[in-house]
């Protein structure tokens, strides 16, 4: 078995799709328009070298989510090394979404937390 994809809700999809671009080097779809859920909009993120797929998704009834609730929190993408996570978390700082800065964690990973333009966080790790 394997995860085929992760889905994120966003209020602003071509934010998300650029930060995926910019921060990760993905390939973003073209955005898919659903006919039967109106105003439902999404685009497929494929991060380089990855199997699985991010499914970004978008309406007009998404709302800012206001404090921590049942459900998925984040999404943690492997860089491959701790030079990899220092590099992307200097990147992130300069551009103002760094939320904590690279560190081991007291279960054992090294990572950093940036966020994306919508304040959904992801964790970066070797």
């Amino acid at each position: 078995m394997r995860i085929a994809h992760t889905a994120l809700w966003t209020r602003d999809l071509d934010a998300a799709a650029g930060f995926f671009e910019t921060y990760f080097g993905a390939t973003v779809g073209e955005p898919y328009h659903s006919k039967n859920r109106i105003g439902f909009t999404s685009r497929f993120a494929n991060l380089p070298g990855a199997e699985d797929q991010i499914e970004l998704m978008s309406g007009p009834w998404v709302t800012d989510a206001t404090e921590e609730s049942v459900g998925w929190d984040h999404i943690a993408i492997a860089l491959g090394s701790e030079s990899a996570v220092d590099a992307l978390a200097e990147r992130c700082r300069l551009a103002g979404c760094l939320r904590s800065g690279p560190r081991w964690t007291g279960d054992g990973f090294y990572e950093a937390v940036i966020v994306m333009p919508d304040g959904s966080a992801v964790e970066i790790t070797v």
